[in-house]
Formats: structure tokens, C-alpha cells, sequence
């Protein structure tokens, strides 16, 4: 009697996944292996906390420092066009003024950024510790510098940073690194000339805070988000409010 074969079951197409969940592949895999903030961090208790939120972040910045945070003071500062396109890039927190809660950083007024802060003099900057789980976030109105403060700001940075901003042409087309490398020796030569020379673009800028919100992440999701908010940046009137996690 012939032995009867089962059919080869038919291939059916593979369905793309539901909206909003990933495809399968190699990016997928190695995020869901890495999961977020699985190992000890710090805690935060928001019910003991300065009055304004300057003295707090400069707090977090110092114990990043003596954790070992790799560049603690790298900062995402994120603009918008005048058109309302935003745009966002990583750049040196330069100093905080704690008492009156202004985050300071540095630009060349002809660069995308400072053309954007000319055009809509408000700005968010946010910092994330990795190694402590713990993000701030910062929104409010930028302020330039007088040109004399920027200039003096300028002149205190090492050489090579100094010959970096006489270079100038951030964001523009560049045919080869060559013809970067040749626009480094003239800078130079014109620093070791004169050696008060000031990038002309070179300003300082002054985040003015209207919220700032301090994150501590938990390996549970049981996140701490403490919102302290201003209705008037020059003033002093801060309230402090928990957020849902």
C-alpha cells in the first residue's frame, strides 16, 4: 500500500509588523539587548532641594565630575529656524549663573545656531549622566553678551581653541580636509601675530531659565521628575511641582 505524504505546508508572506512597533533586524535586536539604567544609580529626593534650581544642577554637575562622567559639561542646545524647523546640536556649557539661573555657552553669531537666535531669541538645553541616570532640562529666552565680554571669554580659551574659532566657516561646504588643514596654519599664524585676536562671529550667550526639570532615572521606571518653573525669567518667584513619571 503506498505510503501517502503529508503536503509540504504552503509559505505565506511574512506581514509587516503593527504600526509603531520595529522591524525585526540587527538595530532591533541590539537595543532590546541593551536595556536602559539596569544597574545602581543614585536616589533624589525632591523634598530636600534648593530654592531655585541653579545650585541644584551645579550639584549634579559636580558629583558627575567626581563619578567620572565622560564630558559632564556636553550639552544639547536646540533652536529653531524662523520658520519654526528645529534644530539641535551638542556643544560646552561654559558656566551657570546659579543665583539667577542663567546657563552660559558660546557661538559664532554667523553659524546656523546664531543666525536661528537672532531670528527667535529662545532656546531648550538638556544634559544626560549616563553613568547616574540623571537628565535636566532647561528652556527659556537667550541673551548675547556685550562684544567686549565676548571678546574677553575668547581670549581665555587655550590656543588651539582659539585658532579653531579663527578658522570660522562652521557649516559651510568643504572641498577636503586639506583645505581645512591649510585654513589652520594661516589661523595660527595670525593668533602667534597677534595674540588678542578675536574671532569677529565669537559670542557668549545666556540661556535665561523659565523651567528647568531635574530627572533621576530608576531601574524600575519608578523615575523622579522634579519641574521648578518661573513666570518671569528675571525674577525670583520658582515654584517646584513632582511630574508623573
Amino acid at each position: 500500500m503506498p505510503v501517502r505524504r503529508k503536503a509540504d505546508p504552503v509559505a505565506t508572506p511574512s506581514e509587516p509588523p503593527p504600526p509603531g512597533v520595529p522591524a525585526p533586524g540587527l538595530v532591533a535586536e541590539l537595543l532590546r539587548a541593551s536595556p536602559p539604567m539596569i544597574r545602581e544609580l543614585p536616589t533624589f529626593d525632591p523634598d530636600h532641594v534648593p530654592h531655585r534650581p541653579g545650585p541644584l544642577f551645579a550639584e549634579w554637575l559636580a558629583v558627575a565630575v567626581e563619578t567620572g562622567v565622560l564630558d559632564p559639561h556636553a550639552v544639547t542646545l536646540s533652536t529653531v529656524e524662523a520658520d519654526g524647523q528645529p534644530d539641535a546640536r551638542v556643544l560646552i556649557l561654559r558656566g551657570v549663573d546659579e543665583e539667577r539661573c542663567g546657563w552660559v555657552f558660546a557661538a559664532d553669531a554667523n553659524t546656523p545656531k546664531g543666525r536661528q537666535l537672532a531670528a527667535v531669541p529662545a532656546a531648550a538645553l538638556s544634559v544626560y549622566w549616563p553613568l547616574l541616570g540623571r537628565q535636566v532640562r532647561v528652556r527659556g529666552t537667550v541673551e548675547p553678551a556685550p562684544a567686549e565680554m565676548s571678546a574677553a571669554e575668547f581670549r581665555s580659551r587655550s590656543r588651539a581653541t582659539r585658532i579653531a574659532g579663527l578658522v570660522g566657516g562652521e557649516s559651510r561646504p568643504m572641498g577636503s580636509m586639506a583645505e581645512y588643514d591649510a585654513a589652520v596654519t594661516e589661523a595660527a599664524r595670525r593668533l602667534d601675530a597677534d595674540p588678542d585676536l578675536v574671532a569677529p562671529g565669537h559670542t557668549v550667550y545666556t540661556l535665561w531659565a523659565r523651567e528647568v526639570e531635574f530627572w533621576q532615572g530608576h531601574p524600575s521606571r519608578r523615575h523622579v521628575r522634579l519641574l521648578y518653573s518661573r513666570p518671569d525669567p528675571a525674577g525670583d518667584a520658582w515654584s517646584r511641582t513632582l511630574l508623573w513619571p
